[in-house]
This record gives C-alpha cells, sequence and structure tokens, in this order.
C-alpha cells in the first residue's frame, strides 16, 4: 500500500475496503486494517519527524545566529511541532500497544475516537499553509544561507528526492478533509462534519423565500454527498460564522425549478425533513444548484440500489426460523451502505458487519447488541437491532450521538484532574466567566463551558505545543496568564494567584504532552462543589 497519503488514519479505508475479500472473516478483516493503520502512522510520523527534527530543526538553528528572522521559521512550520508530538508520542505508541495485545482487545475505535480534540491543530495548519508557501518562497529568493539549508536536506536519502513544499502539503494534502475542517470552524466545531464519509459538493449564499410574507432571507447552504445543511449567517469580530437552521438527508429529497413573478432565478428542495423555497443570485447560479443537486440525488439512488440488489440475491429467512438456522450471509462486496441504517462504509468509522441471524450487513452501530442464536448451541452472537428486538422481545431506544462538545461538564467534572471557574478571553472579544476542566481521560485537552451544569463545551483547546506566558500585562486583570500558538491566543485569569499557580502546573506538563499527576498538582483532595455556592476555584478530583 503506498504511504504518499497524509491524515492516514482516514485515507486508508479506501484502499482496505476494497482490496479485502469477501471469504475473510470480520476478525481477520479488522487485523489487516488495523495493521495497514499501524504501518501507515509509521510512515507518517517519519515524515511529520522530517519536517519537526530536521528542516525547521536545522532553519531555526541558523536563524538563532541572526542569519535570518526566527519569526520566518515559525510562521513557515507553524504547530507542526504539536502534530509530531501527538502523532509520535501518543497516537502511534498507543497504535503499537494495541497490536500488541490484539488477541484480548481486538479494536482500534476507542484509539482513533482519542483523535477528534486534536483536529484543531490540523485546522491551524491549514488556515496557515498559503503563508507559509508564500514565507518559504520569499526567504529562498532572499537568503543564499536559507536556500542552501533546504537544498541541503532536500538531498538527503531522507527526502526521497522530494521538496520541502511537497512534504509540507502532506497534512493538507487531501483536499476533502481540508474543505470539511474550514466548514467545521465556519459552523463554529457543531456538527460532525470531519468524517471520512462526508464528501463536501457545494456551498454558496441563497436567498430564502418565506410562506407567509414576500420578503427574501439571507442564508447559506452546504451541499454534501449525504445531507444538505441549511444555515443563516452569523456575523463577529472572528469573521462570518453559520448556524445550521436545518439538516436535510439526501435520501428521498427532490429538486425542482419554480417560477415566481416577484422573484426571478427560484427553484425548491424539498426532503423528508423541511421543504425550501429558494432564489438563487442569477440563472446561471440556479442551473449550477440545480444541477449539483441533481448529480448528488443520483449518485446516492445509485449507491441506494446496490443495497435493494443485494436484497434480491438473498436468501430469505423467515422470522419464525431466525436464530434456529445459520442464515444466507450477503457479500460485502454487494453492498455500499448499512442494510439498517443505510450509512455509508467505512473501513473506520463505519465498518462492515453482519447480523449473525438474518446475515445482513450493517455497521458496528447497527449491530451493537448479542444473543444467543439456536443454531450455534445457544452461544451469544452478534445481531442487529431488528434480529435482536424479535429474538429478545425488547426494544432498543436510540439517542443521538453526541459530538465532542456535547459532553456534559458534571461527566468530566467528576473524574477530572483540574476544574473551576476563570476568566477568559480570545481575542479581542470581552471577557467571561467560564468553567473549565481538564479530565483524566483526556488530560491533554482543556474544556471550556458556560456553566458547571452545561451539557455542552463552548469550545476545546488541545493544550499540547501551546506556549505558557504568565507575565503581567497592563491591559489584562489581574492574576492573568495566556496560551498561544502559532496565531491563536487564549486568555485566562485566576481569581486569586494561588489558584492561577494550580493552574498553570497541571497546564505547563499537558503542553509538553506529559500526564499531569492529579495527587501532585492538588494534593489528591477530592472536589467538592457546593449546589449552592458553587466554587469558583480551580480544583481537583477523585
Amino acid at each position: 500500500m503506498s504511504d504518499s497519503g497524509s491524515f492516514p488514519f482516514f485515507h486508508i479505508f479506501i484502499s482496505c475496503s476494497e482490496s479485502s475479500c469477501y471469504t475473510e472473516t470480520n476478525e481477520q478483516k479488522l487485523f489487516k486494517i488495523a495493521s495497514e493503520l499501524l504501518q501507515t502512522e509509521k510512515a507518517y510520523v517519519a515524515r511529520l519527524n522530517l519536517l519537526d527534527q530536521v528542516f525547521c530543526a536545522k532553519l531555526m538553528e541558523e536563524a538563532n545566529k541572526g542569519t535570518f528572522p526566527v519569526d520566518v521559521v515559525k510562521n513557515i512550520f507553524s504547530n507542526i511541532v504539536s502534530i509530531h508530538t501527538f502523532h509520535s508520542q501518543f497516537l502511534l505508541p498507543d497504535l503499537e500497544k494495541r497490536m500488541g495485545e490484539w488477541e484480548s482487545t481486538p479494536r482500534i475505535g476507542d484509539i482513533l475516537q482519542k483523535l477528534t480534540p486534536f483536529l484543531k491543530m490540523y485546522a491551524e495548519y491549514v488556515k496557515n499553509f498559503e503563508k507559509a508557501m508564500e514565507l518559504l518562497k520569499l526567504w529562498t529568493d532572499r537568503s543564499p544561507q536559507f536556500k542552501a539549508i533546504i537544498q541541503d536536506i532536500q538531498s538527503q536519502e531522507a527526502c526521497g528526492c522530494l521538496t520541502l513544499q511537497h512534504h509540507m502539503l502532506e497534512p493538507v494534502q487531501r483536499e476533502n478533509l481540508k474543505k470539511l475542517m474550514e466548514i467545521y470552524e465556519m459552523l463554529g466545531e457543531e456538527e460532525d462534519i470531519v468524517n471520512p464519509s462526508n464528501e463536501f459538493i457545494k456551498e454558496g449564499h441563497i436567498l430564502k423565500l418565506a410562506a407567509r410574507n414576500t420578503s427574501a432571507m439571507e442564508r447559506y447552504l452546504f451541499l454534501f454527498n449525504n445531507m444538505l445543511l441549511y444555515c443563516v449567517p452569523k456575523f463577529s469580530l472572528g469573521g462570518t460564522k453559520y448556524t445550521v437552521r436545518t439538516r436535510i438527508g439526501i435520501d428521498g429529497m427532490k429538486v425542482l425549478e419554480t417560477t415566481n413573478a416577484d422573484y426571478p432565478h427560484t427553484f425548491q428542495v424539498s426532503g423528508k425533513e423541511r421543504m425550501l423555497e429558494l432564489q438563487a443570485s442569477s440563472e446561471q447560479d440556479k442551473a449550477g444548484w440545480i444541477k449539483a443537486f441533481q448529480e448528488t440525488i443520483e449518485i446516492f439512488q445509485q449507491k441506494n440500489e446496490s443495497f435493494k440488489n443485494a436484497l434480491k440475491d438473498v436468501e430469505e429467512v423467515s422470522v419464525s426460523s431466525w436464530g434456529k438456522r445459520a442464515p444466507c450471509w450477503i457479500r460485502d462486496n454487494q453492498v455500499t451502505l448499512c442494510m439498517k441504517c443505510k450509512e455509508p462504509f467505512n473501513a473506520l468509522t463505519r465498518r462492515r458487519h453482519h447480523c449473525r441471524a438474518c446475515g445482513y450487513v450493517v455497521c458496528w452501530k447497527c449491530s451493537d447488541n448479542k444473543v444467543a442464536l439456536e443454531y450455534d448451541g445457544n452461544k451469544m452472537n452478534k445481531v442487529c437491532r431488528d434480529c435482536f428486538s424479535i429474538l429478545t422481545g425488547e426494544s432498543i431506544v436510540e439517542g443521538k450521538k453526541k459530538g465532542i462538545l456535547e459532553i456534559e461538564a458534571a461527566q468530566f467534572t467528576g473524574s477530572s484532574i483540574m476544574c473551576g471557574f476563570l476568566q477568559y478571553c480570545e481575542k479581542n472579544k470581552p471577557w467571561q466567566k467560564v468553567w473549565c476542566v481538564i479530565p483524566e481521560k483526556e488530560c491533554l485537552v482543556l474544556y471550556l463551558y458556560g456553566a458547571p451544569q452545561d451539557v455542552k463545551a463552548q469550545c476545546t483547546i488541545p493544550l499540547l505545543g501551546y506556549s505558557v506566558d504568565d507575565s503581567a500585562r497592563p491591559t489584562d486583570p489581574p492574576v492573568s496568564f495566556r496560551l498561544s500558538q502559532s496565531k491563536s491566543i487564549h486568555n485566562f485569569a485566576a481569581e486569586t494567584e494561588e489558584l492561577k499557580q494550580r493552574w498553570l502546573k497541571v497546564i505547563r506538563v499537558a503542553v509538553r504532552g506529559e500526564m499531569p499527576d492529579c495527587s501532585e498538582t492538588n494534593g489528591g483532595n477530592a472536589n467538592t462543589m457546593d449546589n449552592n455556592n458553587t466554587q469558583e476555584a480551580g480544583t481537583d478530583s477523585s
């Protein structure tokens, strides 16, 4: 398998899922996927090491001599140090450890889930990329020493005859991932956008015609291969952001050209969730949207057809015989969508599984149940939700999958290394009081909530690689400190100097990628929160 792609845990699913023979067992396939992921991650870490410890280190060494500005090197490589540290010290060792204990723990999903809070590191790198390329070209032309260092490293075998620009492109090489991360930020990190099954199609401003009057309201659309996000623009000092008003699935969607005497260039989009009457800016814009919708719907329907055709090829087993005789399994390569929830498969976040009762190909989410099957000596077997309900008589209550920000503050507070109120300010925004939590399980991530009872975090800060500055500034409140990385700056202020130092002790360990010790930091005392008078200080938890 080629190791030329970047962000390996996202790109390997393409080759894995297509090359696996259907005669392999699910366990064999998963082991193969995990092995390939490990090897690809090793290759990726080697390339990150080349950027961080070779290119960046050599240029920084020369910059410290005064040959060219230190800030030039910092601005070119952005937060590559943090990205390299995360992959080399956390993700790769976790994968290596898991492969060593595969017989007892044959899964990797729990490891990949830890990645989510650190997506912001890639967002920062992506946003800086164009400026980095401009600076790289400028100083290659301006400074002979700068150029000589780069050329010397590029001539080495480790570079594989590739340029620095090529290696720097790897973390953002997948354009779809880059775009998904941009949209993720534009939506205020509220939508589950960064997912390998999501493919960006089209975006743009649009007008929404109101049903009760003749007014037209400004809206914004994000069209993906499996959904349409209907958004409302909101303006802030940080630029335009968007709030998702409605998510409309492509399944069952229709698009129609309409005629309106008062408003030209209109068309209608209707789905199971909502119908929208929209006005484009011109006939050309209207035609572009209609074409994009029609092509997306057509491709989605084609995938659904593969799902329906697979059903026709199956020897149907009556409900009364489920669990009493072995079913005829549908072949993996006959379906591209889960036969229960109809979500597209991929090899990492939504892999293929077989229900041992009906033989359908389903995702992990739809097969996360076990029941004793008579034909297999009443051993416990994985079954789909429908079979579980039929065979046990129990119903399964589905809940909305929580995103990273939707974890309740109380859930973290009860098992945190540090938690408490701080004053917080980002960029030029006003200071506000926030409830801050560093969980034990995610001790390198700082969660910011509006209050200890909130069910959703306002934002997360992956602490790895941040610089900590506690020097006093005239414009800041007393006992303040700052976290900075590339262009990202977060300002905090504590109630007392003692609390500030307790926070700093934990944070300074986390930014180095080390695990803070709760007992050393706070003396091992239990976190006490009075319901009537919630303490407004950084505390430790048991």
